[in-house]
C-alpha cells in the first residue's frame, strides 16, 4: 500500500501545503495513494503517547509511505531514531519528498544518519528563528477536506464549474482555492523542489562534526 502521512505543525507547514507536496510527487512518480492519515496530535506529544499513529503504522508493515519532510514524523530526536527503526524493521519504504530520498531496509547507515542530522540542523535553526516573528502561513480552508478530489477533477481536465457543481459548492470560492494553492501546479506535479542529482550524497554531505 502507499500511504501518505501528513502532521501539521505551527512553525512549518500546513495540511494544505503537505498534502500539494505529496500529491505533486505522487502524480510526477506515478504513485496512487491508497490512504492518508492525517495526524493532528501535539508536537509535544511523544510517541509513547500517540498509540493511533504507532498502530496505524503497525497495522500497515511493508507499505510506502510518504511524507513530505522528516520532521512530519515528529521533532524529538529520540523518538526518531525509535520511528526510523521500527519502520525499517517493519518493511516500510519511507520516501521523504523535500529531501527527494528513500529511506529502506537496505539503505545505508550513512543516510539514515544523515537524515537524523538534517532534522537536528534545522530544529536548531528553528529554535534561533522562533524568537522573533512566528513564521506566517496560509489559513486552513473549507476546502481543505476536498483537495484529493479537487486534484483528481483536475487532472481529468474538468473544468472550475464542472468541479465545483460537482461538489456542490460556489464557482469563485473554489477558483480562488484553486488559484491560492496552485492546485493545477499540483495537478501536473510541478510543484516539487528542484533536488540534487545525487540527493542521497547530498544528505550525508550535509552532516556537521564539531570542531
Amino acid at each position: 500500500m502507499i500511504l501518505a502521512y501528513i502532521r501539521p505543525e505551527k512553525n512549518f507547514d500546513a495540511v494544505h501545503e503537505q498534502l500539494q507536496l505529496i500529491n505533486s510527487y505522487a502524480i510526477t512518480n506515478k504513485l496512487v495513494i491508497d490512504d492518508e492519515f492525517i495526524d493532528y496530535s501535539s508536537q509535544n506529544k511523544r510517541l509513547e503517547e500517540r498509540s493511533e499513529v504507532t498502530q496505524y503504522f503497525q497495522s500497515h508493515m511493508g507499505s510506502t509511505l510518504l511524507v513530505s519532510d522528516i520532521w512530519v514524523l515528529t521533532t524529538n530526536m529520540e523518538d526518531l531514531i525509535q520511528m526510523f527503526s521500527c519502520l525499517l524493521r517493519n518493511e516500510f519504504n519511507v520516501h521523504f519528498i523535500k529531501q527527494n530520498v528513500i529511506m529502506s531496509k537496505g539503505s545505508s547507515a550513512m543516510l539514515v544518519l544523515g537524515l537524523m542530522d538534517h532534522l537536528r540542523q534545522k530544529l536548531k535553526e528553528e529554535s534561533k528563528r522562533s524568537i522573533g516573528r512566528p513564521k506566517g502561513s496560509k489559513s486552513s480552508s473549507k476546502f481543505d477536506t476536498y483537495i484529493n478530489e479537487i486534484v483528481q477533477y483536475i487532472k481529468e481536465g474538468k473544468s472550475v464549474s464542472e468541479i465545483a457543481r460537482l461538489l456542490k459548492v460556489s464557482r469563485s470560492s473554489l477558483k480562488d482555492y484553486i488559484e491560492s494553492r496552485e492546485l493545477k501546479q499540483v495537478a501536473v506535479g510541478s510543484l516539487l523542489p528542484k533536488a540534487p542529482e545525487d540527493a542521497e550524497e547530498h544528505i550525508i554531505n550535509t552532516i556537521v562534526c564539531p570542531n
